[in-house]
């Protein structure tokens, strides 16, 4: 049987990826539109709405931008209803937006760590909550949580980070495990070490020529011997959102350039 590269098509669908103004989330929302997709996204405020609408605008994309606290489920419910009666529901979600504080767990307020548990992992059950009712009444729907290498392991002053990305990972398993037989494909992408503007300092070169001490341990622990870039995740984002992974479910995909499979080099 041949296999039909149409399944890699999303046009008709309508992809909603939180927190997309710029970085990994919109990456990933760039190949969503290549691909065909309409491209919906939200942020926190209206000043890094209209920077990721300009963003967009530069790069041929014509995305619909949304103010909405991912944390907020009376406003996310609003927006998701908005979204709704301007575009279309929702056929694919990217639970994307996420903060990390990187404090030591015994320096590290409750309410610090709360607040990250509710956007890396609160928000995107609160998201995939208002969203799953609607993919079930179509009998269809794509979600893709974005993990963490973190989401498998620990590192000093990211207890919370951890904490939630860990949660992160089973609440796309139990999401795919209860709505699974609805043809909803929950599935996690996991980004190992990006180029992003946040990461830039840890990549410049030292005053004697020398690469930051940071970058030096990344490269020496990624058999690709190099960082990811945004570009690195729009493949597979673009596959767990395709009709390509409809037999994909409860899985995360992790995109490190093999971190996760390596102990390192003999010293």
């Amino acid at each position: 049987m041949a296999f039909d590269m149409k399944k890699f098509s999303l046009e008709g669908k309508t992809a909603l990826v939180t927190g997309g103004s710029y970085g990994i989330g919109f990456a990933i929302a760039q190949g969503f539109a290549a691909a065909g997709a309409t491209v919906v996204f939200n942020d926190i405020n209206q000043e890094l709405v209209d920077k990721g609408l300009k963003n967009y605008e530069e790069h041929g994309i014509k995305a619909h931008g949304y103010v909405c606290n991912v944390t907020d489920e009376d406003a996310v419910q609003k927006m998701i209803a908005q979204i709704e009666r301007d575009i279309a529901p929702i056929d694919i979600l990217v639970n994307n937006a996420g903060i990390i504080r990187r404090i030591p767990m015994t320096e590290m307020a409750a309410s610090e760590f709360r607040l990250v548990v509710d956007v890396d992992l609160i928000a995107p059950f609160i998201m995939a909550k208002a969203v799953i009712p609607s993919m079930i009444e179509r009998g269809h729907g794509k979600i893709i949580n974005i993990c963490s290498m973190m989401s498998e392991l620990g590192r000093e002053t990211v207890s919370a980070y951890a904490a939630a990305k860990g949660g992160l990972k089973m609440l796309t398993r139990n999401i795919c495990s209860e709505y699974g037989a609805y043809n909803i494909q929950c599935n996690g992408l996991g980004p190992g070490y990006i180029e992003t503007p946040q990461t830039a300092p840890l990549r410049q070169i030292q005053p004697d020529g020398s690469r930051h001490p940071f970058d030096q341990f990344i490269r020496a622990k990624t058999p690709a011997e190099r960082w990811g870039t945004p570009e690195d995740l729009m493949g597979p984002a673009l596959f767990l959102a395709s009709e390509a992974s409809d037999f994909v479910n409860g899985q995360i995909l992790y995109v490190d350039g093999g971190i996760l499979a390596y102990i390192g080099k003999q010293p």
